[in-house]
């Protein structure tokens, strides 16, 4: 069914924040995202959320080691201590 890398993390400054996820620096599409989803707590907005869906999940894998390098030089600025995980996409239905 799919594997999703999902993100959160601290924003300081959402809108630069979004203008440099959607310049898109590493490339989403060539890295096989298949789509994605940003959301925001409604009781921290100073957080994201990201859902990058793939086919497999050695397209995520592959992902998350280039997104660990550009956080790192990114680190406190316009996001900070990026947690990270693979889930592996089990059932999905529409209700």
């Amino acid at each position: 069914m799919g594997a999703i890398l999902r993100i959160e993390h601290p924003v300081p400054d959402y809108d630069a924040w979004k203008h440099a996820f959607d310049a898109d620096p590493i490339g989403r599409a060539q890295a096989g995202v298949q789509r994605y989803r940003i959301m925001r707590p409604v009781d921290d907005v100073g957080r994201v959320l990201i859902d990058l869906e793939f086919d497999d999940v050695g397209e995520a894998e592959s992902m998350l080691a280039r997104l660990r390098g550009l956080w790192a030089s990114v680190d406190g600025t316009i996001m900070s201590s990026p947690e990270a995980r693979i889930v592996d996409v089990v059932e999905a239905a529409a209700v």
